[in-house]
């Protein structure tokens, strides 16, 4: 079920609302669990059922590892634990392997051996890179002895919870249980549920009016398989730069919005990233809570900055790497994390001659560099990657295209400008209090939303 449709939002959303509340005033404590655990696996299963048995799998597989984790480490860390945690990992790994990467490795090794092993052609269930990679930080955390769960209802609660099921963002146990047992976060509060909807509309706007606007700019140029212009390649992927940032965004923030209606505070996953002036900043801005588990779980395990400059180094490059290839089964995305990667150790070696970069140079080099990574991204295959940048570099000709108003370079731009300049949807609702000018504002652009129904489409972050 899409956020962004009419039986989510005047059906689905509501009825879930009243249940849980419902429950909850008449001290249904855990039934209320169970009642929202239940409605957020319907919400999963509701566009195709077929995957329903795997997640529920994976969750039975993932809580027993963890309790057993828990008992052993009751104590503190205790090594013995070690060999269940590697099976809950390995067995994370491999079903996250097998369903998003098992052709991506069989055309491989078809073309390096010159074998014709027929490929597997499995669909990719929704959000199992979200829920893998949360479940894989509740095993470390459970191993570390930092969380604990025995109630299985809540922890199927913990994996499903419908705003943050299918593109994050990344959950702790620690930072979401302890919230559905606090007795204030049970009642219905006026405070959380105003500014929830106000973040909700602003990511509805965002999602179905600039992103779904950007997307077939972005679409004619990458999947044209001609030569692009100058002109048209700038065009095609600021266009691309400008859909992901507002349709991942946007997906965010009616997440936070979401949650806060059910008094629940899910961690901020955006602060507008193009504003950063270094590559380091971007990534403190962009999908914060993906950089905090590369950062937590596979930087620091592999020795972040305590083993040497050069081990330092190629830490931070094999994090991005391993960053790029979780996005998607394709040697793009391999390249565009190895892109990034390298940029982290460019800027480590800029830091060390001690020369200071003026903020709008570094926000220019950081900002270009983005949208060209964002190009190997996008690109189905390496050779549109390179069509599309020999079009930015001047490389298929500099023509001015006679329909420029109607070419989309405009609406690329007006977007950018907001990405570059207008306060997010966090700082937005700093401070919050309902007022008139508010509740018009968000009024305003769910109207306008609504509008843009004719076309409902999912999000980016749906296909990784």
């Amino acid at each position: 079920m899409l956020f962004n449709s009419y039986e989510f939002i005047f059906a689905y959303l509501p009825i879930v609302f009243i249940g849980y509340f419902l429950l909850n005033r008449f001290k249904f404590y855990n039934s209320a669990k169970i009642w929202m655990a239940l409605a957020s696996l319907f919400f999963y299963a509701y566009e195709d059922t077929r995957y329903l048995p795997l997640i529920l799998g994976s969750i039975a597989f993932n809580y027993l590892v963890g309790r057993g984790l828990s008992h052993i480490n009751s104590d503190g860390v205790n090594h013995k634990g070690r060999w269940l945690l590697i099976l809950g990992v390995v067995g994370d790994v491999g079903l996250l392997a097998y369903y998003k990467y098992a052709d991506f490795f069989i055309e491989n090794y078809n073309g390096l051996l010159s074998q014709d092993v027929s490929l597997l052609h499995i669909a990719l269930p929704l959000g199992i890179s979200f829920f893998t990679f949360t479940q894989l930080a509740y095993l470390v955390d459970a191993y570390r002895g930092k969380v604990k769960e025995y109630n299985i209802a809540n922890y199927v609660l913990f994996v499903t919870f419908f705003p943050h099921l299918i593109a994050g963002p990344i959950l702790h146990h620690k930072e979401m249980m302890p919230q559905f047992d606090d007795p204030d976060g049970k009642r219905v509060r006026a405070d959380n549920i105003s500014r929830g909807i106000f973040i909700f509309c602003i990511g509805l706007f965002k999602k179905v009016v600039i992103a779904d606007l950007l997307a077939p700019i972005a679409t004619a140029g990458f999947d044209s398989g001609q030569s692009l212009h100058f002109v048209e390649a700038w065009t095609t992927s600021l266009a691309y730069t400008g859909q992901l940032y507002f349709d991942f965004s946007a997906y965010s923030d009616m997440a936070i919005g979401l949650g806060l209606m059910f008094n629940i505070k899910l961690p901020i996953n955006f602060n507008s990233p193009y504003k950063g002036t270094s590559i380091k900043d971007f990534w403190a801005r962009w999908h914060m809570t993906l950089s905090r588990f590369l950062k937590d779980y596979i930087y620091i395990p592999l020795g972040g900055n305590r083993k040497g400059t050069t081990r330092t180094y190629v830490n931070l490059f094999l994090t991005f790497l391993i960053g790029g290839f979780w996005h998607g089964a394709g040697w793009t995305f391999i390249i565009w994390g190895a892109m990034h990667g390298a940029a982290q150790v460019v800027q480590r070696l800029w830091q060390l001659t001690g020369i200071k970069m003026n903020k709008y140079v570094g926000w220019f080099i950081t900002f270009n560099f983005v949208n060209i990574a964002w190009v190997f991204f996008r690109a189905e295959h390496w050779s549109d990657g390179v069509r599309i940048l020999k079009g930015m570099f001047g490389m298929s000709g500099v023509v001015i295209p006679p329909d420029l108003l109607t070419a989309g370079l405009p609406i690329v731009v007006v977007s950018l400008l907001i990405a570059f300049f207008a306060k997010n949807s966090i700082q937005l609702t700093e401070n919050f209090k309902p007022t008139l000018g508010r509740a018009v504002f968000a009024g305003a652009i769910f109207v306008i939303s609504l509008l843009y129904f004719n076309q409902i489409s999912e999000f980016l972050y749906f296909n990784f």
